[in-house]
């Protein structure tokens, strides 16, 4: 293995992390789950940090950072609502959101064969937010009880956030698609 592909390994060792912060939150081990989740944070952190650093971005490396993350997302707030921590509608709303991203993305590959991904800031937003909320009910639930106005606000913001994001990635990619559209219609001038 090159050292170029070390930020592909670390993010391999991430998605490879989902399956015992899932098992820790079934047996309700808090506390070993907020150190897992603390791991998964620093190494996406690290590769992303050796990829400007050094330069060692790969292709692959482009769709399995934020695959990682996805997986790692859906994974705990799915083990977190089967738990009772989280309510079902604000899973399947992120699931939704995943899907839409996701055939979007699709979508515009089959159409033009071309496919990069450029996270919006919006999805950014909404990713940091999805993450303070269930490391929050996490805490809430086997740390440090944590105020029930606090919890509902967060809950509320992800869900602002969520569906914001999900309608920019809509609006962006039909945006792209009738660019390229247009692009390939049009004779250069």
């Amino acid at each position: 293995m090159s050292l170029r592909q070390l930020p592909n390994t670390i993010t391999l060792l991430r998605i490879a992390l989902t399956v015992p912060i899932v098992w820790a939150l079934l047996v309700e081990q808090y506390g070993l789950v907020l150190w897992l989740l603390l791991l998964a944070g620093l190494s996406d952190a690290l590769d992303g940090w050796l990829v400007r650093r050094y330069g060692w971005y790969t292709r692959l490396g482009g769709y399995l950072d934020p695959l990682a993350d996805k997986i790692l997302v859906v994974s705990t707030y799915f083990t977190v609502a089967w738990t009772g921590l989280l309510p079902w509608w604000l899973v399947a709303l992120v699931v939704a959101r995943e899907v839409i991203i996701l055939s979007g993305a699709l979508a515009f590959r089959a159409v033009t064969r071309s496919l990069e991904m450029q996270p919006l800031f919006i999805s950014k937003v909404n990713t940091f937010m999805q993450i303070v909320l269930v490391l929050s009910v996490i805490v809430s639930a086997g740390v440090l009880s944590l105020p029930a106005w606090y919890l509902d606000g967060m809950l509320l913001l992800v869900l602002f956030t969520t569906v914001s994001s999900g309608l920019a990635y809509v609006v962006a990619w039909s945006r792209k698609a009738f660019n390229h559209g247009r692009a390939t219609v049009e004779p250069p001038r």
